[in-house]
């Protein structure tokens, strides 16, 4: 391999041909989409990419394997030297919405997820690699204990899928958990902006202390009186709201 992983980096080397096969069928890339990959790595799943597309974007934060990737001289291969998390995505989409892939850096997982919900405007999909807690949770359905605030942001903006599970020796070092590749496409409709924001209030302070009630977790903000108003139990606890009383509750923040 020679490139010692780095930890702050997240770094966690795919290296199982079966399962790098498993997710370039999965995402069954066509020759002239926009396809950017984070987190090329050693190239895992860039090789067999640039096998399928005619460009392939990558953006990797590490210096010592952009390096590494760019004595292959790739003809087809753009490379962003930069953190993902601060990523463009509207001048990356310029002409076509991205395609976005993926083995991710568990520490980055969830904060790229919520970076792409506000891009959705500019994406086609995603198939991502993440720690199969968090694939749990996306895909989490209301009253289960996985379902929480990221259930409820992304599931108002995709069309979640988990499709399978990769355990921790298809990857140099092993992780400590098991990881899953997941589907997200975004859903031809959804929320605006603004009640996006506000929807991400709402969750955070419903979700704010998980055992305590509407009641106590929403006073600040609205009284226990426009939550039955609405057909809203205040005595309910976050979990058990469905998507839709999510958004009712944001559409009621002032």
């Amino acid at each position: 391999m020679n490139h010692q992983p780095r930890k702050r980096f997240g770094q966690n080397f795919l290296n199982d041909a079966q399962v790098i096969s498993r997710i370039i069928e999965s995402i069954n890339p066509g020759t002239a989409q926009n396809m950017v990959e984070v987190g090329p790595g050693l190239g895992a799943l860039t090789l067999p990419l640039l096998e399928r597309v005619s460009e392939l974007q990558v953006i990797e934060i590490d210096r010592d394997l952009i390096a590494k990737l760019q004595q292959r001289q790739l003809t087809n291969l753009v490379i962003h030297e930069r953190d993902v998390l601060t990523v463009d995505w509207s001048s990356l989409a310029a002409e076509q919405h991205v395609r976005v892939v993926g083995n991710l850096p568990y520490n980055i997982g969830t904060p790229l997820l919520l970076k792409l919900l506000d891009a959705r405007e500019h994406v086609q999909d995603v198939h991502v690699m993440l720690q199969k807690e968090v694939v749990d949770r996306l895909c989490a359905q209301t009253g289960t204990r996985a379902y929480g605030r990221l259930s409820v942001l992304m599931q108002s903006c995709f069309d979640i899928q988990a499709l399978f599970d990769v355990p921790p020796e298809a990857f140099t070092p092993p992780p400590k958990v098991q990881s899953a590749v997941v589907r997200l496409t975004p859903l031809t409709q959804s929320p605006n902006a603004e009640l996006i924001e506000k929807l991400s209030q709402a969750t955070r302070l419903a979700f704010g202390n998980k055992r305590k009630t509407l009641r106590n977790n929403l006073k600040k903000t609205l009284s226990a009186e426009s939550l039955s108003a609405a057909g809203i139990d205040p005595q309910a606890r976050a979990e058990t709201l469905t998507l839709e009383q999510f958004l009712l509750i944001a559409k009621m923040l002032p």
